[in-house]
């Protein structure tokens, strides 16, 4: 039972560096990486979101891990996915392994049941993200996109185009 409110003033003097210490690193390490450290793209980029938050954490409170061990583990995660990412921005063949693609769940008026249980998604879902968008009837729906960030994308149905044309931001999807 001891040590459930306080163990000594060496350990907690330590946490408190060692917080300082990271939270610094891992605000500095994030802003020279850019962007697309802290966004939510893909699967890929919350896993290393993850990673990091448990690097981080480990560091701090596990006494086992010295400060610069878990601080180079840190900063060679951001180098590794800064790596990936950038490859990945080049090369549409590894693009394709290391990240999801998009899917229609939802065309013309039909919910697309293959696409929904491969995705694991059910038709409550795709109705919440077209109430979210303030659409009440299937019928004002052109399309709904399974994003590779794991978001529902609604497209509403232009009148003014007709049926049989597939709107531009859906031909790579479709044509895949």
């Amino acid at each position: 039972m001891d040590m459930i409110f306080f163990d000594s003033i060496e350990k907690l003097g330590r946490i408190a560096l060692t917080t300082v210490i990271i939270y610094l690193l891992i605000v500095l390490v994030t802003k020279v990486s850019g962007k697309r450290s802290t966004s939510q793209l893909n699967n890929f980029d919350w896993i290393v979101t993850v990673m990091i938050g448990s690097l981080g954490a480990s560091t701090i409170l596990l006494k086992d891990i010295p400060l610069v061990e878990g601080a180079s583990s840190i900063v060679i995660l951001y180098l590794l996915q800064y790596l990936v990412t950038k490859y990945a921005s080049i090369s549409p063949q590894f693009s394709s392994v290391i990240l999801s693609e998009p899917r229609i769940v939802f065309y013309q008026g039909q919910f697309l049941p293959e696409a929904m249980q491969a995705e694991r998604l059910n038709r409550q879902e795709l109705e919440c993200a077209m109430r979210s968008e303030g659409i009440h009837s299937l019928s004002e729906v052109e399309a709904i996109v399974f994003e590779s960030d794991a978001k529902l994308t609604v497209i509403k149905r232009d009148e003014k185009v007709p049926a049989d044309v597939v709107p531009e931001t859906l031909l790579p999807i479709i044509q895949n």
